[in-house]
C-alpha cells in the first residue's frame, strides 16, 4: 500500500464516455483532484465506453459487477462517478457493488459543506444539498445508513432525510427566506460602497487558479499591510468559499476595492450555482473583472470556457475583462496553448513570485471605466447644495466646520472633481 493511501478513504473513480463525445481524461483528472480535496485517495480509475447511458445502472450491469470485484480485492471504500446519477441508479449500483456510491455533484457539494464557514455560506450549501437529495431519497437511504461517514456524508443528516418530503420542502423554504434576509444585508453594504464611489475589481476564475494568493499580494503590496486582512490560501480545489472584499491603491493613489469570489469547476452543480448566485452576483456590481487562469494547468481552455459560461449566465460579459494568466513561474509563456478568441486583454503574472504585479496594477488603472481622485475641499456655507451632495454621495474624512465653510477630504469622481476644483485646498 502506498503511504498516501494510509488513513484516507480509498476510492475508485468511474467515468462514462459516449461514442460521440470527446475524450474525458481531463475531466477524470479533475475528478481525482476533487476526491483529494474531499480527503480521499484515488486507487483506480475506470472509463466505460458506451453508445448510450444505461438508465438502470448508468455504466451497465456487467461493468458494475466488474467494479464490485475491484472493490473487494483492493478494499475500496467509495466509488465516485464522474456524472450525476439518478436515485434509481444510486440504489441499483449500491445493491451490486455494496460500497458507498456518490456522483460528481454530491462530491462537490460535500467539499463545499466541509469548507463553508460563514452562516450564509453554510445555508447556501445546505440548500443546494437538500435540492439535490430530495428527488434521490430512495437512492440515498442505504448508503447514509452505513457507519463511518466520510466523503459524501457531510451536510444534512440521515435523520432529516428519513422524514417526508413535505418537511424537506419546508426546510428549503426556510433556508431561502434566511438567504433573502442575508441578501438584504449585502445590499445595504453594497449601497454604502456605491455611495463611497470607490471602484470595484472582481477576481473570478477556476478553483485553485490563485485568486486568493493574488488578492493577498495586492493588499500586501498596495494595501495597508494589515495581515489580519489576508484570506485563506491552500493548494487544493475550493480552499475558500467566502467572498472577500479588501481595499488597495492604484499607482495614481486612487483607492479601489478588490473582491474574491468562489472558484468555478466544470460540471458545477446547477443547484449550487443557484444557491451561491447571491454571492457570485457581486461580480455584477464590479467595474472591472480579473479573470484569473492557472497557466500551469494543461486544461486552459476548459478553465477559460467554464468561467466565461458562468459569467455569461450572470450577464456580465459586457464589463471590461482582463485575463490574468497566473503561476507563470511554472510555465513558459511560449508554451501556452489556448483559444485566443476567448481572450482579449491579457497579462502574464506570478502572484506567488510577485512577477508583473506592478504591470497588472497599471492595467487595472487604465481599464477602470470610472476614475477617482482624492482631494481636500473648503466649501463656503453659501454653497450648501454642494456640501449636501458630497455628504450624501461620498464617504469623507477630516470633516471640519470652519468659519469660512466646510473642510473635508473625499475620494471623488473626476466629473465631480471638475465641479469642485475651485474649492480645492
Amino acid at each position: 500500500m502506498k503511504p498516501e493511501t494510509l488513513n484516507k478513504e480509498k476510492t475508485i473513480i468511474v467515468g462514462l464516455q459516449l461514442y460521440d463525445e470527446p475524450d474525458i481524461e481531463d475531466s477524470m483528472d479533475e475528478l481525482e483532484e476533487l476526491v483529494k480535496a474531499a480527503g480521499g485517495v484515488v486507487v483506480f480509475r475506470i472509463i466505460q465506453k458506451k453508445k448510450s447511458v444505461d438508465p438502470a445502472y448508468f455504466i451497465g450491469r456487467g461493468k458494475a459487477y466488474e467494479i464490485k470485484e475491484y472493490c473487494e480485492i483492493h478494499d475500496i471504500d467509495t466509488v465516485v462517478f464522474n456524472d450525476e446519477l439518478s436515485g434509481a441508479q444510486l440504489r441499483n449500483l449500491e445493491d451490486i457493488i455494496d460500497r458507498k456510491i456518490i456522483d460528481r455533484t454530491n462530491l462537490i457539494l460535500d467539499i463545499f459543506a466541509s469548507r463553508a464557514t460563514s452562516k450564509e455560506g453554510k445555508l447556501q450549501v445546505k440548500l443546494a444539498q437538500l435540492k439535490y437529495r430530495l428527488p434521490r431519497l430512495v437512492g440515498f437511504r442505504k448508503y447514509l445508513s452505513r457507519t463511518g461517514g466520510g466523503i459524501g456524508t457531510r451536510g444534512p443528516g440521515e435523520q432529516k432525510l428519513e422524514l417526508d418530503r413535505r418537511y424537506i420542502l419546508k426546510e428549503i423554504n426556510n433556508i431561502e427566506k434566511a438567504l433573502k434576509e442575508a441578501k438584504k444585508t449585502r445590499d445595504v453594504k453594497r449601497k454604502k460602497r456605491e455611495n463611497a464611489s470607490i471602484p470595484i475589481v472582481a477576481l473570478v476564475g477556476y478553483t485553485n487558479a490563485g485568486k486568493s494568493t493574488l488578492l493577498n499580494r495586492i493588499i500586501e503590496l498596495y494595501g495597508d499591510n494589515d495581515n489580519s486582512k489576508k484570506v485563506f490560501v491552500y493548494d487544493m480545489l475550493f480552499a475558500t468559499l467566502e467572498t472577500s472584499l479588501r481595499q488597495a491603491k492604484l499607482p495614481n493613489g486612487q483607492k479601489f476595492l478588490i473582491t474574491d469570489t468562489v472558484g468555478f469547476v466544470s460540471k458545477l452543480p446547477t443547484d449550487l450555482i443557484e444557491a451561491f448566485k447571491g454571492t457570485i452576483e457581486e461580480v455584477s456590481y464590479a467595474d472591472l473583472i480579473l479573470h484569473v487562469v492557472d497557466a500551469s494547468n494543461k486544461n486552459l481552455d476548459i478553465q477559460i470556457e467554464t468561467t466565461l459560461d458562468i459569467l455569461r449566465d450572470l450577464d456580465v460579459l459586457d464589463k471590461p475583462i482582463i485575463t490574468v494568466f497566473n503561476k507563470m513561474d511554472k510555465k513558459d509563456k511560449n508554451e501556452l496553448i489556448y483559444d485566443t478568441k476567448n481572450v482579449e486583454k491579457k497579462i502574464f503574472i506570478s502572484a506567488k513570485k510577485d512577477k508583473n504585479l506592478d504591470q497588472l496594477l497599471h492595467m487595472i488603472m487604465e481599464n477602470l471605466p470610472i476614475t477617482y481622485k482624492e482631494a481636500t475641499f473648503l466649501i463656503p456655507y453659501k454653497n450648501q447644495p454642494l456640501i449636501s451632495y458630497i455628504l450624501n454621495n461620498y464617504e469623507y474624512g477630516n470633516l471640519e466646520y470652519l468659519e469660512e465653510g466646510v473642510k473635508l477630504t473625499v475620494n471623488i469622481s473626476l466629473t465631480d472633481y471638475q465641479r469642485l476644483k475651485r474649492f480645492e485646498v
